[in-house]
């Protein structure tokens, strides 16, 4: 029961950020609109379900967090399901109320920039979640939801213009159910290149803290 509580959790973020993300493309959300909205859904949804089931709402994050050790392995699996079908419910249901979304043509992107990206900007995202939300030396700090919702915010700023500035596999599956993106090729370059981030930070993490 335990364990589910946390899937819950985990599904219930990630179709709010997914929802977020289809609905200020879908409705007009210009200009600073939608990085804006993006990074403040993320940000209330970690510090509503930090202390359940740590918030990732990212499969790229729960893989970080697994190499650093505050996830068990076992559970990165039905973290990522969760997760995914979130993001995938959320997308059916901006469909049936928008109609779908037009879709990206796969020249708009440089598949060697997207993976740039993509990659740069999930490890941003994946280090901060690890250095605020698990060390031990910032432990019951009030300030992780805000560190990671103005990343994502910041990535999207960033790089939004030159990849689909998802920085999260279950937001690249869901463009695919959105029908943003018209080639399967771009999500999973970008799920790849999120799911390595993920391990690096993982990785870098460990090499500079002992805990």
């Amino acid at each position: 029961m335990e364990s589910f509580k946390k899937y819950l959790v985990e599904f219930i973020g990630t179709f709010f950020l997914v929802f977020t993300i289809g609905a200020t493309a879908a409705f007009g959300g210009e200009g600073v609109i939608a990085p804006l909205a993006i990074g403040f859904a993320l940000m209330v949804m970690v510090y509503a379900g930090g202390y359940i089931s740590g918030g990732h709402y990212n499969p790229a994050v729960s893989l970080a967090a697994a190499v650093r050790g505050a996830l068990e392995w076992k559970q990165w699996l039905p973290y990522a399901f969760f997760q995914i079908l979130g993001g995938v419910v959320a997308a059916l249901v901006i469909n049936m109320i928008s109609g779908g979304l037009d879709p990206i043509p796969m020249g708009t992107f440089k598949i060697a920039t997207v993976i740039l990206a993509e990659f740069l900007f999930t490890f941003a995202l994946c280090y901060v979640v690890l250095l605020t939300a698990t060390s031990t030396k910032t432990e019951g700090n009030s300030y992780y939801g805000l560190a990671i919702g103005s990343t994502v915010m910041v990535g999207a700023f960033a790089v939004g213009s030159i990849c689909l500035g998802a920085f999260n596999p279950a937001v690249a599956v869901s463009t695919l159910v959105l029908g943003s993106v018209c080639c399967c090729k771009l999500a999973c370059v970008t799920i790849c290149a999120n799911l390595v981030a993920g391990l690096v930070a993982g990785c870098v993490y460990k090499f500079l803290n002992n805990d």
